[in-house]
């Protein structure tokens, strides 16, 4: 069974975000063949997907089925991954904590569009502390109201919001990397679910792929100066033009080494320069590496 999935540059489309956790953070990477698209417009989304014979879905991201159905809407692919995966826990199992959970999916796919419309995500970098005006104060106070109302009928044991990490958390981490890239996690339970989801493996390891392979696209950045990014410090690392390495073979693919990077001393090789690049950007982010490390 394999999935088809088209998304966006990963540092700036938002539901792109959502819809690659939703494979990656539930045991799917194995089942999904993703192709990423640069469009700067919504004309180039609408021309690549008619491009590759989808031109009717033409938004981002879309998945395909095994059967062909096509999936352009980031709800939809959440909800017909937790029908043909029943085994997999997508939402809560527990009857509150499930319906608290749709709800709120819902709400952050039907609303928020002062925080959508107006301060696009950025992985690239983040922001200095931004003031938000009251229209977005007013975004920002709801998502306050419901997260906490979320943790409080739920009683999670870890940061999530309905016990442990189930698609309303996929479905909110791009606006979780927004709040972050423009300071606006302030309020104490936004302060702290926005803290788990930026110190999250797999939206580190997102990161760090955009980082290693995607254009920067200023329509998607704000005139205003940059400031550290706000998640876990990234362990540094570069690129090196030779070995030897301490490894033959690439952690990732298991073929033969080509390149390399310098960590803490030492040298590692890749098959590739997108699995060193994507491993240099943050390289706790990514298992298969640390087991050599």
């Amino acid at each position: 069974m394999t999935y088809q999935l088209y998304i966006g540059n990963r540092l700036y489309f938002s539901w792109s975000i959502a819809a690659y956790l939703m494979f990656e953070r539930f045991g799917l990477a194995e089942q999904v063949k993703t192709t990423v698209f640069r469009p700067e417009t919504e004309s180039d989304v609408r021309r690549l997907m008619a491009e590759n014979n989808l031109g009717h879905a033409r938004t981002l991201p879309t998945a395909i089925t095994p059967e062909g159905a096509v999936l352009n809407d980031s709800m939809a692919i959440a909800e017909e991954l937790a029908s043909r995966h029943p085994d997999i826990a997508f939402w809560p199992k527990d009857p509150l904590a499930r319906a608290t959970a749709r709800a709120l999916a819902n709400e952050m796919h039907s609303s928020f569009g002062g925080l959508r419309g107006n301060w696009p995500v950025n992985l690239r970098v983040s922001n200095v502390t931004q003031t938000p005006p009251p229209e977005i104060e007013a975004e920002l106070d709801r998502l306050e109201v419901l997260w906490t109302h979320a943790r409080s009928v739920s009683k999670p044991d870890g940061p999530w919001l309905c016990g442990e990490y189930s698609l309303v958390d996929a479905i909110f981490a791009p606006m979780a990397v927004r709040l972050a890239g423009y300071d606006f996690h302030t309020r104490p339970t936004t302060k702290a679910y926005v803290e788990a989801h930026l110190a999250d493996p797999a939206l580190r390891r997102w990161r760090a792929m955009g980082l290693a392979n995607e254009p920067a696209l200023t329509k998607f950045e704000i005139d205003a100066p940059e400031a550290p990014w706000r998640g876990p410090a990234v362990r540094a690392a570069k690129a090196v033009e030779t070995g030897p390495s301490e490894n033959t073979l690439c952690p990732y693919s298991g073929t033969a080494v080509t390149h390399f990077l310098e960590m803490d001393g030492r040298t590692f090789g890749f098959c590739n320069a997108f699995c060193r690049d994507k491993t240099m950007k943050d390289p706790e982010a990514w298992p298969k590496f640390m087991a050599l490390v």
